[in-house]
């Protein structure tokens, strides 16, 4: 009887009227058996099999407009036979014709009110003419009629899920798995909604469990390796990715996150190898190219460097890759733009109804939250430890939120936890939990300090962590999305009219909107210039002679990041390496290849591959210390030095840049200009390349230039760090104001 029911709700009307009648072989007199195969014979009426089979056959050989013209015949002759109109609907449902196929389906209920799969291929109907309230009501109903039917809940998921009700979809894939442990889909699916709301251990949970039934399921490897990435199981990622491209070696997806994991590893030529293997395989990801040319800068190999033009349209890359093909902030940000479609997903109407209203604090501070990966022994700390540490706590209550490793023992970490009111580890949470800490935290101010750069979750602030949101010190731009409502900029960074390529109303601070700390400490170099493999000053009278005078043992430096350095810099350097004689420039070890590739560059160009000369890492303290051993600081182009300006700056080394055009590209000019040395920030290539030409054959120049700099570095704006900090605090004082005030986020500046 059990089995009979069963095959009777999933429309197997046949099966279930044979397991009637061994019933009633074995058990005559059972009247429930005996109605329910009444019932059955009367609802369906079917025609015998002689005439109903070649509509079955025509349907199992794809030969629906055959199976569909014996349909037509035999409901004329067996108006209330369900297997016909079931059939002609499921036929009529696969060749499109969407109306008739709903109409059979509709005859077929009438004729069995208790066909599940009828009802499910109904709504499945409804949903494909877009007509999805009646679709999730007819799903709802079959449920309610049978609520073990997985199907059913696993189609409503579906539905829910493309409606944008991805909640409700998780609680129907979840019902679906929990009915029938064995279905792979509703496994791999649930696995990928719980990603998307950043519960990775469960969602590899799920991926495992689609893989373990379905060894072969490469999309579930690749989503798995996603969120084991994410956990920095890097490892474990790779094994994943492996498995993927085992069950289908043309998985590109997989094989670009393949390569960003052995991106993490540092084995950059095998990840450039798997991006242009994906490229190659499937010409529209341009995002495997983009991933390609940046991990190319990032090994000085510029061999390729004019396909950026093709990476057009790759809006799942974060914009960070893009800066240093480009100057042009307009380009820039309608990248922006396109990826935070893609991160972030929800628009400003949806924001709107979702906007935290935090009651006024007991104390009247205002509550701000900064929310990084990085707060540990890392650049941007480096720069803002004295902006934690200068915080009116009177009146700011000044709140940390930490998703990158955890690092206990890391001495940054420890002085932070000491100047803030709370430090919080989030890197745990799912979005949804961190949004709800935030406001459980009744946040006033949440601050993105990463942007789109590596490690960020900038994506979490889609859920509004606080009524106030803040992009600051993290991406050099936009992030393009309305859920950010303020920029902090300054009137060199970002001169006027410059808001226009940002979606975020723009605070510009007077002097500069950096960030610094004027405690940091300078750990004077024991060492000589011999001891870095640099050439020793010439000293005594005859370095006085002349402006024409080639000095010898002059040193050029640059310590940015390699992926900075495009040929348009080094094409300069190299021939200033030319006209002034013995001197070097001196680089920051990177990668292998990036030295390689650098020396290789050089004597394409006729100098002597020697004359570079490569610094190994060394604690910061350390490094600015080692500053005193150069003479020049030479900026890149189209991405500038940033906090390597500023430690040039403070070490007392002269900087000189070229003035951009977007953001990333004015950085180094802002600096300049707030630590008094404007005339070190030049209008082009050429005046560049005179300028530091001049500065070589100039010692008594230079000389002047480190003087300013020890003069200027206690009363200029770059190094005051209390005033800085007040200058923010006003910013974010007046933007608490005017949300307080009702008033919507607007362009102002601070003095």
């Amino acid at each position: 009887m059990i089995k009979a029911r069963g095959a009777a709700r999933r429309g197997e009307t046949d099966a279930a009227r044979a397991l009637y009648r061994e019933a009633l072989t074995r058990f005559p007199r059972n009247s429930r058996a005996r109605a329910a195969l009444d019932a059955l014979e009367a609802a369906n009426a079917n025609p015998p099999p002689d005439q109903l089979d070649p509509m079955i056959s025509a349907y199992r050989a794809g030969a629906l407009d055959e199976a569909v013209r014996h349909g037509t015949r035999l409901a004329e002759q067996f108006p209330q036979s369900f297997a016909v109109h079931n059939l002609q609907g499921a036929a009529l449902l696969a060749m499109g014709v969407l109306p008739a196929a709903e109409a059979a389906f509709r005859r077929a209920i009438l004729a069995d009110p208790d066909a599940a799969a009828c009802y499910n291929n109904l709504a499945i109907t409804l949903r494909r003419q877009n007509r999805t309230l009646e679709a999730e009501s007819t799903y709802r109903a079959v449920i309610a009629r049978h609520p073990e039917y997985a199907d059913a809940h696993y189609n409503l998921a579906n539905l829910l899920d493309l409606a944008g009700r991805p909640k409700e979809a998780e609680v129907e894939y979840a019902a679906t798995v929990k009915i029938d442990p064995g279905y792979v889909e509703a496994h791999y699916n649930l696995g990928n909604l719980r990603a998307k709301r950043g519960a990775r251990a469960a969602a590899i949970d799920s991926y495992r469990k689609a893989v373990t039934l379905k060894p072969d399921h490469s999309d579930a490897y690749n989503n798995m390796g996603g969120e084991l990435l994410l956990l920095d199981r890097v490892d474990e990622a790779l094994d994943a990715y492996d498995r993927a491209l085992a069950a289908d070696p043309d998985n590109t997806q997989a094989i670009v996150n393949r390569g960003k994991a052995l991106v993490l590893t540092g084995a950059l030529p095998d990840a450039i190898a798997a991006f242009r293997k994906a490229y190659a395989i499937n010409p529209d990801d341009r995002s495997a190219l983009l991933h390609a040319l940046f991990e190319e800068a990032h090994i000085c190999d510029w061999s390729n460097r004019d396909q950026y033009a093709l990476t057009a349209g790759s809006a799942a890359v974060q914009p960070f890759a893009t800066l240093p093909f480009v100057d042009d902030p307009e380009h820039q940000y309608r990248r922006s733009l396109a990826c935070a479609a893609v991160k972030f997903g929800a628009g400003p109407e949806s924001l709107a109804k979702n906007l935290p209203d935090p009651a006024p604090s007991a104390d009247g501070r205002i509550r701000i939250g900064y929310f990084s990966a990085d707060f540990h022994d890392h650049a941007t700390m480096y720069l803002m430890s004295g902006l934690f540490r200068e915080h009116d706590r009177a009146c700011f209550d000044v709140r940390l939120y930490s998703y990158g490793p955890a690092r206990e023992d890391d001495a940054s970490r420890i002085a932070l936890r000491r100047q803030v009111d709370a430090f919080t580890e989030i890197g745990h949470l799912t979005d949804v939990q961190v949004r709800d800490l935030a406001r459980d935290d009744a946040l006033d101010i949440a601050v993105d300090l990463k942007g789109y750069t590596r490690g960020t979750r900038s994506s979490m602030f889609g859920q509004r962590l606080a009524p106030v949101q803040v992009s600051h010190m993290g991406y050099p731009g936009t992030m393009g999305h309305p859920c950010i409502d303020y920029f902090v900029a300054d009137a060199v960074a970002l001169p006027p009219g410059g808001e226009a390529w940002f979606s975020e109303k723009i605070v510009r601070l007077a002097g500069c909107y950096q960030a610094n700390d004027d405690r940091r400490a300078i750990v004077p170099d024991a060492r000589t210039r011999g001891d870095w493999g640099l050439p020793e000053r010439q000293e005594g009278p005859e370095r006085q002679q002349g402006p024409e005078r080639q000095e010898g043992g002059f040193v050029f430096c640059c310590f940015n990041h390699t992926y900075k350095i495009g040929p348009a810099e080094f094409d300069i350097w190299m021939r200033l390496l030319d006209r002034v004689e013995g001197s070097v420039l001196w680089l920051l070890r990177s990668n292998e290849w990036a030295e390689a590739n650098l020396r290789q560059e050089a004597a394409a160009r006729g100098i002597d591959p020697a004359r570079l000369v490569f610094a190994r890492n060394v604690r910061h303290g350390e490094h600015l210390g080692r500053l005193a051993h150069a003479d020049l600081f030479l900026d890149t182009f189209n991405v500038n030095a940033h906090t390597t300006a500023s430690d040039a700056l403070w070490a007392g080394l002269p900087v000189l840049t070229l003035s951009g055009n977007q953001f990333a590209a004015r950085v180094a000019t802002s600096l300049l200009h707030a630590i008094g040395l404007p005339e070190m920030a030049v209008a082009d290539a050429a005046a560049y390349e005179a300028a530091a030409l001049a500065l070589a054959r100039d010692p008594a120049r230079l000389a002047d230039l480190r003087a300013k700099l020890v003069e200027n570095r206690p009363s200029a704006p770059l190094f005051r760090t209390a005033d800085y900090t007040r200058r923010l605090e006003r910013a974010f004082a007046e933007m608490h104001r005017r949300r307080q005030a009702g008033l919507a986020p607007d362009h102002f500046e601070v003095e």
